[in-house]
């Protein structure tokens, strides 16, 4: 069966899972949601399901690690709130393959962190969730603050 998945899959999405096995940031993901006591299945675009996970961090309604999209309650819950949850998760696993595997958490990190400097929010001006389409994920898009009125006061002597 994977076999036949894998050969009827689109020749980008055969890429993207061949490279997220390679970097090894699926095998990653399949261990996280083993330890988190997720159930795991096989889900469309090469992606694999895993709900039911029990662990409190990361939070969200979803997060992905190479081809595992991970949540603590299950992906017909969440589509339902966010129909196009799984295409902004998918992009996700796209994200792992370009950034090489693990290098992508630190940079998600950076890309969160200037996110919530710039807005509060930690994902509206967040590179990664931009790209995976905000809405998608059900992130809003915030603007970025205003600094202009305070930066003369922090440069004066």
């Amino acid at each position: 069966m994977a076999t036949a998945r894998l050969s009827s899959a689109p020749p980008a999405v055969r890429l993207r899972h061949v490279l997220n096995w390679i970097n090894v940031s699926t095998p990653l993901g399949l261990a996280v949601a083993r330890a988190g006591g997720a159930r795991r299945r096989p889900g469309p675009m090469l992606l694999t399901l895993a709900e039911g996970y029990r662990w409190p961090f990361p939070t969200g309604g979803a997060f992905t690690v190479g081809d595992v999209v991970i949540t603590r309650s299950t992906i017909r819950r969440l589509r339902q709130r966010h129909p196009r949850v799984l295409r902004h998760e998918e992009i996700h696993s796209r994200q792992w393959a370009y950034c090489l595997g693990l290098p992508f958490l630190p940079l998600y990190g950076l890309a969160m962190t200037w996110s919530w400097v710039r807005t509060g929010d930690r994902a509206a001006r967040c590179f990664f969730e931009r790209q995976a389409g905000l809405a998608d994920g059900g992130y809003r898009d915030v603007p970025p603050r205003s600094w202009g009125s305070q930066a003369p006061r922090a440069v004066r002597p």
